[in-house]
């Protein structure tokens, strides 16, 4: 069993604990990542992403670089344990060398302020994915989580109500095709449910849902519609299973949603039958989420392993769901960085 997670934001994280004065580290801290941690759960590899909440900051893309600052530093603090990707040759380069690779992303592509060379200037500085929208609007397009919006409204609950008149904007459009181009990898999770077929429409290589789960089995529009599922998988991309409670299992009002395990084996497997279980990886979306009570840490994977196993999952498949799926497309899609014109 080896693990790749497609989401955590444990670097922005333990960015803004430092900021307030709090040292912690990749190496040890008190969140639900760190190298221990990472060794424990058998990480091959993980996704860092850069979240910048555009509302709490007046310079989004400053934000995000000076993030990415503190990223690479830990990088190099922690060097003879984990390891940048830019390309698929790193990730083998790194396995061989007994490494954990990491991989930088973006959630919120409002850093990018609409602008094809800002967003040329992530992947310079090794962003390979991109989560297009987080809760807000940007020039990109429209999330699917408009709480603001219908929190208070006497109708369905505000998570149930998903948006299927807003999508991507002509400069998101702009901006997916450019992402394609130059080798960003796309991520559609908290995206409209609009934005989704416009992704789909706009491309030809294949996609993330990067902390996304099945919105049959739980009704939060975070979560994937069966035909999204269906088309996602079509396209050869990947849906990461989130841990949120939340996203799992509606909890009964008024009650503590603490999250189970075999709530996430129920997703897995629903997404299995919907779309074959080559489209399944895992987003534990670790450290911005408030926890999961059977998974607290990344240390807890193989808990999720075993789980899996007893549910009729055979050692194949649940390879491919641990790090075989993500693997296939990363070494489809991560070419060498200095093949590309950028």
């Amino acid at each position: 069993m080896k693990t790749a997670d497609l989401h955590c934001d444990t670097i922005s994280a333990l960015f803004y604990k430092n900021r307030k004065g709090k040292k912690e580290s990749l190496q040890r801290n008190g969140g639900h990542i760190d190298l221990d941690k990472l060794r424990r759960g058998n990480a091959l590899l993980q996704n860092f992403a850069l979240f910048v909440d555009m509302e709490k900051v007046q310079n989004p893309l400053e934000e995000a670089l000076l993030m990415a600052d503190y990223y690479y530093n830990e990088l190099e603090a922690n060097k003879e344990d984990i390891a940048p990707v830019f390309c698929w040759e790193d990730i083998e380069r790194n396995r061989k060398e007994g490494k954990i690779s990491a991989l930088l992303t973006v959630e919120e592509g409002g850093v990018c302020k609409g602008s094809p060379a800002y967003l040329r200037d992530l992947y310079r500085l090794g962003v390979r994915m991109m989560t297009l929208t987080w809760n807000y609007p940007n020039a990109i397009g429209y999330p699917n989580l408009r709480e603001g919006e219908y929190k208070g409204r006497k109708t369905e609950p505000f998570y149930r109500i998903p948006d299927r008149e807003h999508g991507l904007t002509e400069k998101g459009i702009e901006l997916i095709e450019e992402m394609e181009r130059i080798g960003m990898m796309i991520d559609v999770s908290h995206l409209s449910d609009k934005g989704f077929y416009d992704v789909l429409q706009h491309t030809k290589k294949p996609f993330f849902a990067s902390h996304s789960n099945a919105r049959a089995v739980c009704p939060w529009v975070r979560n994937l519609t069966d035909d999204m599922i269906r088309r996602l998988a079509e396209r050869g991309g990947i849906i990461g299973i989130n841990f949120c409670p939340d996203f799992l299992k509606e909890a009964p009002e008024g009650e503590r949603n603490t999250g189970t395990i075999e709530a996430i084996v129920k997703h897995i497997r629903h997404i299995a039958d919907t779309g074959g279980i080559d489209c399944i990886g895992l987003g534990s979306d670790f450290d911005g989420i408030e926890g999961h009570g059977e998974l607290p840490d990344y240390s807890y994977f193989p808990r999720l392993f075993k789980a899996l196993e007893a549910a009729g999952f055979s050692e194949g498949e649940r390879d491919k769901i641990f790090s075989g799926n993500v693997l296939r497309v990363y070494r489809e899609l991560l070419k060498s960085h200095n093949k590309i014109q950028i």
